[in-house]
């Protein structure tokens, strides 16, 4: 498996603990799991732009541009 992926992983298995937390209490507040949801999706985005950042960097430093 790809190791860039541990972190996605790691996040949603926090996203789903928080979840099950916020059904056990429906009165614990819908803001509270908004900010949970959207800061997740904003650490995802991050980490995507990351992941192709670095391929696309690795690449470029790959290309020969002389003899």
């Amino acid at each position: 498996m790809f190791p860039e992926l541990t972190v996605i992983k790691h996040l949603f298995a926090v996203l789903y603990a928080r979840y099950q937390t916020l059904r056990a209490e429906p009165e614990a507040g819908y803001s509270t799991e908004t900010v949970i949801v959207t800061a997740l999706l904003a650490a995802l985005a991050l980490t995507a732009v990351g992941i192709i950042v670095a391929k696309v960097i690795a690449k470029a430093n790959s290309i020969t541009t002389g003899p």
